[in-house]
């Protein structure tokens, strides 16, 4: 099972978010107890005033090789469980996303 889903508008991906961490990193795809699963990331930054959500853009748009520009929190600003939407050609991005965290 992977953590995203394809949409209209591109590839929404669910994130569960860990701020004050040592590294910035993409760390491994987790259950989240609702039947479904989140793709764990890790950010140095603090959870304040809006620093640790772009770490988190920051890292997905370096590993992933795509524009911040794409990325948009849609849910869970302030919340460590996450949605990110990344505008585009939804199954494009779930392919070549799908070789980076499986």
């Amino acid at each position: 099972m992977l953590p995203f889903r394809e949409t209209p508008q591109g590839l929404e991906v669910f994130l569960r978010v860990t701020p004050r961490a040592s590294a910035n990193r993409i760390a491994d795809i987790l259950e989240d107890g609702a039947g479904g699963c989140r793709l764990k990331v890790r950010v140095t930054a603090v959870p304040e005033d809006g620093k640790a959500n772009k770490a988190v853009i920051r890292v997905l748009a370096k590993s992933w090789k795509l524009a911040k520009s794409l990325f948009q929190i849609t849910a869970g600003t302030t919340d460590r469980n996450k949605t990110i939407l990344i505008t585009g050609d939804g199954s494009a991005l779930a392919r070549e996303i799908a070789k980076h965290v499986s």
